[in-house]
């Protein structure tokens, strides 16, 4: 399951990359540019998701021993 959240922790980091190169600095609200800034916020929630994920699974190892 680690190596599986890595992964997918990886492939959004690669999404917010990807989407970086898509804006327009200049028209940042328009076009393909508002969908790149939509898929930016979309990628990074979630990491934040998946980071919690991954904060909760190691709580639960620690108590459950």
């Amino acid at each position: 399951m680690k190596i599986f959240i890595y992964i997918l922790i990886v492939l959004a980091l690669a999404l917010i990359v990807f989407n970086i190169t898509l804006l327009d600095f200049n028209n940042i609200f328009r076009g393909d540019s508002l969908v790149a800034l939509i898929g930016i916020v979309a990628s990074l929630c979630a990491v934040c998701i998946l980071f919690i994920f991954k904060a909760s699974k190691n709580i639960e190892e620690k108590t459950r021993h």
